[in-house]
C-alpha cells in the first residue's frame, strides 16, 4: 500500500471513528437517560441527527431503547470495514466476515467508551476535590450520568470503604476480561485492529 493509500485510511479512520463515537455516545447516554439538555448531549445529537432520523423512521424504538441508533452504528461500522479494507489495498471480504466483525467493533468500541469515561470521572473528581470548585463541568455531569448505571450495582456489592470507591477496579478488571475474552474467541491482530474502527 502507497504513502497515498495509507493517509487516507489513517485519515477515514480518524473521522469514522469520532463518528461512531458520536453515535454510540447517543445510544448510551439514551440507555442511562443522561441529561437531554446538557450541552455535550445537544452535540452529540446535532451530529448524529441527520441519518438518525432516517433509520428512525423504520426501526422502532423499545423501553427507552434506540434500535435505529445502534443499527447505524453496527452499518456505520460495516462500511467502515468495508472502505478500511479497499484503502489497505485489499479486496472485499465476504458477507459473514463484514457481520461478524462489525458487531465485534462496536462491542469493543463500546467496552472502550466506558473504561475512558471511568478513567476521565476519576481524574476529574480529583481536579474537583483540589480546586474546590462545587459546580462540576458539563462533561463531568455527562461522564457521571454515563457511568453510574454500570458503577452503581458493583458499589452496592463493594461499598465505598474510608471514603473510597473501590467500584472503578472490580469494572476494570471485568473490562480487561471481556476483552481478553473478545480477543481470544475471534482471534483478533494488528491486521483486523486496523481496519474495524474501535479495536
Amino acid at each position: 500500500m502507497g504513502v497515498l493509500g495509507s493517509s487516507a485510511a489513517m485519515l477515514f479512520n480518524a473521522l469514522g471513528g469520532l463518528y461512531l463515537l458520536a453515535i454510540l455516545l447517543r445510544f448510551l447516554l439514551q440507555v442511562a437517560k443522561a441529561d437531554f439538555y446538557n450541552p455535550i448531549s445537544q452535540g452529540v445529537v446535532r451530529i448524529t441527527d441527520p441519518l438518525v432520523r432516517v433509520f428512525r423512521s423504520f426501526i422502532p424504538g423499545y423501553k427507552g431503547i434506540d434500535f435505529s441508533t445502534l443499527i447505524l452504528a453496527f452499518l456505520v461500522e460495516a462500511v467502515a470495514i468495508c472502505v478500511l479494507i479497499l484503502l489497505h489495498g485489499g479486496s472485499l471480504p465476504s458477507p459473514g466476515f463484514i457481520v461478524t466483525w462489525a458487531f465485534v467493533g462496536v462491542l469493543y468500541f463500546m467496552i472502550n467508551i466506558y473504561y475512558y469515561a471511568i478513567i476521565a470521572s476519576i481524574i476529574m473528581s480529583f481536579v474537583m476535590l483540589f480546586s474546590g470548585s462545587t459546580n462540576p463541568h458539563p462533561i463531568l455531569r455527562l461522564i457521571w450520568q454515563l457511568t453510574e448505571p454500570v458503577m452503581a450495582p458493583v458499589r452496592k456489592v463493594i461499598p465505598p470503604m474510608g471514603g473510597l470507591d473501590f467500584s472503578p477496579i472490580f469494572i476494570f478488571i471485568i473490562i480487561g476480561l471481556i476483552q481478553n475474552f473478545l480477543i481470544q474467541s475471534f482471534g483478533i491482530t494488528e491486521q483486523l485492529a486496523a481496519v474495524v474502527i474501535g479495536i
